[in-house]
C-alpha cells in the first residue's frame, strides 16, 4: 500500500470533509446555527407529507424544492413573470368588494397586508355564520393569490374570538390559506400589552371556579405564493442589521391603535404594516390591502416608499382613507422639502 501524499491540496480536501461532517442537521426542535446546515432529512419526514383534516401540503414544502422562474419587481419595471400594475390602479383605494379585483392583472402585487373584519357584529360586518365568513375570506384570498407575483407574500392579522366557546380563528384562516395553495412561512405574535391592565374578561374574579384568559395578543399569519424566496436581482435591501434581527423575531410588541382617533371600529396601528412592508418588499413594489378600512396599509406604504392598492366596501371609510393618504403625502413632501433646504 502506498501512503497518501501529504501536501497542501490533500489537507484542504480533508478540511472540507471534516467541516461537512461537523455540519448541523435539523432536529425536531430546530438548531441555533445554520452554517453547513442540512435540513433535507427533517423535511422528508411524514410530518411534511400531509396536514390534519386532509388538507394536502404543497409538494416540496421544505428547502430544496425546485426553483420557479425568478419573479420580482421594482417600481414600474417588472421582472420576468410579473405584470406591471396599471397607472389607474396605482395608489388607489377602490370602493368595491375585493372578491373581484378586476382592476388588477395577474402577478402584479408583491405583498398583501390585511386585517379582515372580525365578524363580531360591528357596524361594517354582515351577520355571517363562521362558515359563511370563512367562505368570504377564501374568495378574497383566492383573488389575492391570483394577483400576487410568484414568491409574493401574504400577511393576515387575525384575532381569536369569543369566550364560551373560544374560537381559534387563526387556525381556520390558516386552513383557508393552505387550501388555496399558499405556503405558510410562519406566524408572528403581536403582543398588545406587556403587563396586566385594568380590563377584565367575563369569568370568576379571584377564584378558580371559572377564570377566563384575557387576550392581549393577535396573530400575523405569513404565507407566500408558489415559492419561499424572491431573487434580489441587484436590488439593495432597505433594512439595517439591527432592524432585520428585530423584525425576524416571532414576537412583536407595540401598542394598538385608537379606534376613536382614526374613526374605525377595529383599526390596526401603522407600525404593523410598516414592519411587514420593510421586511418583505423592496422600494417601489406594490402592497395590497383587500380590507383597506381607513387606509392604514396605504399610509405605511407611502411612508416606506412603496406603492399601494386597496379595496373597501364602506364609502365613509374610503373617504377617511383618502384624507389620511393626502395628509401623509403632504407631510412627506414637507419633510423632503425641509431636508432639501438643509443641504
Amino acid at each position: 500500500m502506498h501512503d497518501e501524499p501529504h501536501n497542501g491540496r490533500t489537507d484542504e480536501v480533508r478540511g472540507v470533509r471534516e467541516r461537512t461532517r461537523r455540519g448541523t442537521r435539523t432536529s425536531a426542535f430546530g438548531v441555533s446555527r445554520r452554517e453547513g446546515h442540512d435540513s433535507s432529512p427533517f423535511y422528508a419526514r411524514q410530518l411534511y407529507q400531509s396536514s390534519p383534516d386532509g388538507i394536502p401540503l404543497p409538494k416540496g414544502i421544505g428547502p430544496g424544492r425546485p426553483a420557479s422562474p425568478p419573479a420580482s419587481g421594482q417600481g414600474e419595471a417588472p421582472s420576468p413573470g410579473e405584470t406591471p400594475l396599471p397607472p389607474e390602479a396605482t395608489n388607489r383605494i377602490f370602493c368595491q368588494d375585493a372578491r373581484q379585483m378586476t382592476q388588477l392583472p395577474d402577478r402584479s402585487v408583491h405583498l398583501m397586508v390585511t386585517s379582515p373584519p372580525y365578524n363580531v357584529g360591528k357596524e361594517y360586518d354582515e351577520d355571517l355564520s363562521l362558515s359563511e365568513y370563512l367562505e368570504l375570506l377564501e374568495a378574497v384570498f383566492r383573488e389575492a393569490y391570483r394577483v400576487l407575483v410568484p414568491g409574493g407574500r401574504a400577511a393576515v392579522n387575525v384575532a381569536n374570538l369569543g369566550r364560551k366557546p373560544y374560537v381559534p380563528l387563526h387556525l381556520y384562516v390558516t386552513q383557508v390559506m393552505l387550501r388555496i395553495g399558499f405556503l405558510m412561512r410562519g406566524e408572528i405574535i403581536w403582543s398588545k400589552a406587556a403587563a396586566p391592565g385594568g380590563s377584565c374578561a367575563w369569568g370568576s374574579w379571584l377564584s378558580p371556579s371559572n377564570p377566563t384568559l384575557r387576550d392581549v395578543h393577535e396573530y400575523i399569519l405569513v404565507f407566500s405564493k408558489e415559492r419561499f424566496d424572491r431573487p434580489r436581482q441587484g436590488r439593495e435591501p432597505t433594512l439595517e442589521r439591527d432592524e432585520f434581527l428585530e423584525l425576524t423575531q416571532s414576537i412583536w410588541s407595540f401598542n394598538p391603535e385608537s379606534a376613536r382617533r382614526v374613526g374605525h371600529p377595529a383599526p390596526f396601528p401603522v407600525e404593523l404594516p410598516r414592519r411587514l412592508i420593510r421586511l418583505y418588499t423592496y422600494k417601489g413594489e406594490v402592497v395590497l390591502d383587500p380590507f383597506a378600512g381607513v387606509g392604514t396599509t396605504a399610509v405605511a406604504a407611502l411612508e416606506t416608499g412603496r406603492r399601494f392598492v386597496g379595496y373597501e366596501i364602506e364609502p365613509e371609510y374610503v373617504a377617511r382613507a383618502e384624507a389620511r393618504i393626502e395628509a401623509t403625502r403632504a407631510r412627506l413632501a414637507a419633510e423632503k422639502s425641509g431636508q432639501d433646504d438643509g443641504r
